[in-house]
């Protein structure tokens, strides 16, 4: 089995590590901080604002049993890709939506994926969505990862 990585930051990464996880093909979820221009920052650095960087998960997949173009798609459909540096009452750069591509396949496929649910209407307002290289992926603190697993809460 050859296993794919995806990136992508959609708000608080504990909801959105929490919905990789539940689906099928994903092998490992881990979540962390990247997109920015700090070495190895930390939870409470990030949440500044002023790292750069973006909470962020890291999906391990078997693209046998998933497509990376239906992670893409699963992506868009668990936060509003129109709301620049928010998602919910999460407000600052942190909070950005991206997609980190891993190689040219991946780029245009969310950029095809982005472009076709723009035109779709599905969204009142123009996706903010940025597409990206995906660069150093740092770990966040043990206490995050899993973190809806290891407590019993429904959003963030």
């Amino acid at each position: 089995m050859t296993e794919k990585i995806a990136t992508f930051a959609a708000g608080c990464f504990w909801g959105v590590e929490a919905s990789f996880s539940k689906i099928a093909g994903v092998l490992d979820t881990v979540v962390g901080y990247t997109g920015g221009t700090f070495p190895n920052p930390s939870y409470q650095m990030v949440c500044t604002g002023n790292t750069g960087h973006a909470e962020a998960v890291q999906v391990t997949f078997d693209p046998q049993k998933i497509t990376y173009t239906d992670l893409v798609k699963a992506f868009f459909d668990l936060h509003d890709p129109t709301t620049r540096n928010r998602q919910g009452p999460d407000v600052g750069s942190q909070y950005r939506s991206v997609i980190f591509y891993h190689d040219p396949e991946q780029q245009k496929i969310a950029e095809q994926v982005k472009s076709e649910l723009d035109a779709s209407g599905k969204y009142r307002y123009s996706i903010v969505t940025q597409i990206v290289p995906a660069g150093e992926f740092y770990r966040a603190e043990e206490y995050h990862q899993q973190y809806y697993a290891k407590h019993i809460l429904r959003r963030c």
